[in-house]
């Protein structure tokens, strides 16, 4: 898809913004953005793994107390 279009840049405060056509619009609510050369290249985040989303997770405090250790019911094969 080479679909082209021409935008108008803008202030946002001490930003520059570009508003993205629907067209050309992102999932999701982060993106990446990089510069190349005399490009500039915008590209969803990607999801974060299981283990990357649990270490943004503040640690737990609270005293769950000791665990009783029972042994395993019997199984039958």
């Amino acid at each position: 898809m080479n679909a082209e279009r021409h935008v108008k840049l803008f202030k946002n405060g001490r930003s520059q913004a570009v508003r993205i056509p629907r067209e050309f619009e992102l999932p999701g609510e982060d993106a990446i953005m990089r510069k190349e050369g005399g490009r500039l290249i915008i590209e969803p985040a990607p999801a974060l793994s299981l283990a990357d989303y649990l270490a943004t997770l503040d640690d737990i405090e609270e005293d769950f107390g000791p665990i009783d250790d029972i042994p395993a019911d019997a199984v039958k094969f």
